[in-house]
């Protein structure tokens, strides 16, 4: 008689679900065309209707299901009633299906974090670049990512009206990571992805100092991971301290989780346990391959400046 799944395995399966219901959810606050966009700290730092509806539809249906998880979620929201339609109760069978890595069958549900960024790419999302569009649901355990999802809602949006939207890729450490072809850059070419609307000095000096082929300037932290693991980039450089916690996790899991690195601009792994600072502050540095080539290159400055 088969073993009945592992609380990873179970949280993992939920969270793919309820990834995929929150695709639906972003795709339809555009269709009904009303954003509600707001400010919350600065003009490239937006807030929208989908981004609330999203973090209580992503954050509730966990709760119910996992009540003793660590919930971390990027925006603030007040606590209110939750619409059971936000309520996603289902689990990918195809998940619950596969072996959990050994290393995690005993954890139990209080000693996971999950970190969700219910919109990464808000920027672009209200500016139509919708291909640059994530939401991501990691998830840790003592400090390291080790599971995540990600769903991009618009996927394969450009192959015209009756193509099918949206895809979920998603990743356990020592099982694999699921849902894309894994591509590389063709080797010697250095295409470097970075930030598009939190460019700075410090990260100019530190991708001219990688002397790359190109550079790619787009949106959310899931989209530029997505690049490198189906060789459209090299490396994603971002030595600022601009992003955060729920932008990394999930997408660190889907790197690491094929051969991949990422780290701070110190080579420093991520910490991701529930009393850590939210905030990324030394920095991105995230590779598929040849890791050592663009750490060696980040000049001494920019490490200065960045403190972890």
């Amino acid at each position: 008689m088969a073993s009945s799944p592992t609380v990873l395995m179970r949280l993992v399966a939920s969270a793919y679900s309820i990834a995929q219901k929150a695709g639906t959810i972003v795709r339809r606050v555009i269709a009904e065309g009303d954003l509600g966009i707001i400010e919350k700290t600065c003009a490239t730092d937006l807030q929208t209707k989908a981004d609330r509806l999203v973090q209580v539809s992503i954050c509730s249906s966990l709760a119910r299901k996992f009540p003793k998880l660590t919930i971390i979620g990027e925006e603030d929201l007040p606590p209110e009633d939750v619409d059971q339609e936000l309520i996603e109760d289902g689990q990918w069978e195809e998940i619950l299906k596969q072996p959990c890595p050994s290393q995690y069958s005993a954890i139990k549900e209080e000693d996971l974090v999950v970190w969700v960024d219910p919109l990464d790419g808000t920027k672009e999302y209200t500016e139509g670049l919708l291909d640059n569009v994530t939401v991501l649901i990691g998830i840790a355990y003592e400090g390291k990512a080790i599971a995540g999802v990600i769903n991009q809602p618009y996927y394969n949006y450009q192959a015209g009206p009756e193509a099918v939207l949206g895809r979920t890729i998603w990743g356990v450490l020592g099982l694999g990571a699921f849902g894309f072809q894994l591509k590389e850059v063709p080797a010697g070419k250095h295409i470097i992805t970075t930030t598009r609307s939190h460019n700075s000095q410090l990260v100019t000096d530190c991708i001219t100092a990688m002397n790359p082929d190109d550079v790619l300037r787009v949106g959310g932290a899931g989209n530029k991971i997505i690049q490198l693991i189906e060789g459209k980039a090299s490396a994603y450089v971002f030595a600022s301290p601009g992003c955060k916690k729920w932008d990394t996790c999930a997408p660190e899991v889907i790197l690491h989780a094929v051969g991949g690195k990422l780290t701070d601009i110190h080579g420093n792994a991520l910490q991701y346990n529930k009393e850590v600072k939210h905030m990324n502050s030394a920095g991105v540095l995230a590779t598929l391959r040849n890791y050592d080539y663009y750490a060696s290159r980040v000049p001494q400055s920019v490490k200065n400046a960045l403190v972890p």
